[in-house]
C-alpha cells in the first residue's frame, strides 16, 4: 500500500473519531439550550470534518499514485518478458542453425525415380538412404488396378468394352 493511502486512512479515522467529541458537546448543549456552546461544537464538528474530507482526497490521490505505479510496473515486466522470449528465441534459432550445418544426409533422385515419381529433376529429398538403389522401377505399371474384395488385384480383361452413358 502506498504511504500516502496509509496515511490519508489513519488520518481521515481519527478525525472522524475526534468530531464524535464536539458533537456530543454540541447534544449536551442543546438540551439545555446554550446556543453558543452549540455554535462553537458545530464550529469544531464542521473544522474537524474538513481535515477528514482533506485525508480523504490525500486517500485519493494516493490510490491514483498506486495505480499509476503498478501500471508502469506491469509495463516495465511485460516489456521485460518480451525481451526475454526474443532472447530465447534468438537462442534457439542459433542451436538450430547449429545442429543444422553438421552431419546431414542427402539423397539424389536418379533419373528413372524422376520419371517415375514426376518431380523435377534438380530436387533433394531430406531423410532417405541414398545407398539403396532403387529396384523394379522398370515394373511399376501404368495401367489403372482395380483391386478385389481379398485385396488382390484384378486386371479388366483386354476385349472388355465399358461404356458409360449419362
Amino acid at each position: 500500500m502506498h504511504a500516502k493511502t496509509m496515511e490519508g486512512l489513519a488520518g481521515a479515522s481519527m478525525n472522524m473519531k475526534m468530531m464524535n467529541t464536539p458533537f456530543r458537546v454540541y447534544e449536551q448543549a442543546e438540551r439545555r439550550g446554550d446556543t453558543s456552546t452549540m455554535a462553537r461544537a458545530m464550529g469544531y464538528v464542521g473544522e474537524t470534518a474538513d481535515k477528514a474530507e482533506d485525508y480523504q482526497k490525500k486517500i485519493e490521490k494516493g490510490m491514483k499514485e498506486e495505480a499509476k505505479e503498478a501500471r508502469e510496473n506491469a509495463k516495465s515486466e511485460q516489456e521485460n518478458a518480451i525481451r526475454k522470449r526474443k532472447e530465447e528465441r534468438g537462442e534457439q534459432e542459433k542451436r538450430i542453425a547449429e545442429s543444422g550445418s553438421g552431419n546431414m544426409d542427402t539423397v539424389s533422385i536418379s533419373e528413372s525415380g524422376k520419371a517415375v515419381s514426376g518431380e523435377r529433376s534438380d530436387s533433394v529429398q531430406v531423410g532417405t538412404d541414398s545407398s539403396t538403389p532403387v529396384e523394379g522401377a522398370d515394373a511399376i505399371m501404368t495401367e489403372p488396378v482395380i483391386y478385389t474384395k481379398t485385396g488382390e488385384a484384378a486386371r479388366p480383361e483386354s476385349g472388355t468394352n465399358i461404356s458409360i452413358s449419362a
